[in-house]
């Protein structure tokens, strides 16, 4: 091999080189976008509120039945179960629950106003009066007290978002 082709397969090597050497810090840093590291798009949270149903099907005429009728969805999203514990769901009048539950992964808990046996499924607030107004919002807070997730309703907010 000449030395001039010696040179030219060397600069190409090194050039290569440089390439690669320049992608591998884009490719940790989309990796970091993907595990919520301040940077880029915000990860998807594990834990998300669901349905709520806020006005109560039939009369609300204070029963516990009538109670229980309203309620908050909450939903594991990942594989993996997430302990709830300390975890708190507020409306606007800052009424709140504190959950004390493991949420297994890829499943939901219902979060029933009034009085009930909590259950894998169901659990109860053990409240006398409704939470859910018919415009209002329910936040989310890890046990931290960092806003996980929050959805609004009614005339203030132009429907559900």
């Amino acid at each position: 091999m000449s030395r001039s082709a010696r040179r030219i397969t060397a600069a190409v090597l090194a050039s290569g080189a440089l390439v690669a050497a320049a992608a591998l810090p884009a490719v940790a840093d989309d990796h970091d976008h993907d595990h919520g590291h301040g940077r880029g798009h915000a990860p998807r949270q594990a834990v998300v509120l669901g349905k709520i149903q806020y006005n109560s099907p039939g009369r609300d005429n204070g029963s516990n039945r009538s109670l229980n009728g309203e309620w908050v969805t909450v939903t594991n999203t990942s594989r993996h179960s997430v302990n709830l514990r300390g975890w708190t769901l507020r409306d606007e009048s800052h009424r709140t629950y504190r959950f004390d539950l493991r949420l297994p992964g890829r499943s939901s808990v219902r979060v029933h106003t009034g009085v009930g046996r909590d259950s894998r499924t169901d659990v109860y607030q053990d409240l006398r009066r409704y939470v859910w107004d018919n415009s209002d919002t329910a936040t989310l807070r890890d046990s931290h007290g960092h806003k996980v997730d929050s959805k609004s309703w009614g005339h203030r907010y132009g429907g559900h978002r």
